[in-house]
């Protein structure tokens, strides 16, 4: 029998969770569904640009499950956009988190200006 899969960490839902290519009818079109995690995996290590051990630690997971989930959402945007396919966003078993660590009231890091 398998291990349960515990509950991802995620700190935000996509504002736009489905993407396909212009001009063709969405019926006539294979989706190809990236988890919440994936999508989350996607957003801490691509956009943020966190190494893979910070990015894992902000998802509740260990590296190595970090490094699946990443390549696993790799290879499906990858599909999408090779193959001309639809990308849907949802599902997965995630807890949506509202954490310091999310990026809510971050304090910007720089240059002080005293008056």
């Amino acid at each position: 029998m398998t291990r349960p899969k515990c509950r991802r960490h995620i700190c935000t839902m996509p504002d736009k969770n489905y993407f396909k290519p212009r001009g063709i009818p969405s019926p006539e079109l294979e989706e190809v569904i990236l988890n919440l995690d994936e999508f989350e995996a996607i957003r801490l290590a691509d956009h943020e640009l966190l190494y893979q051990e910070d990015a894992a630690a902000r998802m509740n997971v260990s590296r190595q499950t970090f490094g699946r989930i990443i390549e696993s959402a790799h290879k499906k945007i990858a599909d999408v956009l090779m193959n001309g396919k639809a990308l849907k966003i949802e599902g997965g078993e995630v807890s949506l988190e509202d954490t310091p660590l999310c990026g809510h009231g971050r304090k910007r890091m720089g240059r002080r200006h005293h008056q």
